[in-house]
């Protein structure tokens, strides 16, 4: 499973079926999931707890990945060094 990691903890991930998750503190994960309607990311049919599952069509557009993928390193990067 391709992954990217800073500071110790995977942040961005690809799965089986070439879904892409990305890892979000609990307060922006809701916010996703509420107002933008994505969902929990899976990987081998287990929840990835932390992970929102990148819809297609912000896939389309690099705008639209940056800043959630900015956000998901801003959080791990202030994590406790693993």
């Amino acid at each position: 499973m391709p992954c990217t990691t800073a500071n110790g903890y995977m942040f961005f991930t690809l799965n089986k079926e070439c879904q892409i998750g990305i890892r979000f503190s609990k307060d922006v994960r809701k916010k996703y999931l509420e107002e933008y309607k994505m969902t929990i990311f899976k990987s081998y049919n287990a929840v990835m707890h932390g992970y929102i599952l990148l819809r297609d069509d912000m896939l389309k557009d690099m705008n639209n990945m940056v800043r959630p993928l900015n956000k998901s390193y801003d959080y791990v990067i202030i994590l406790e060094s693993k």
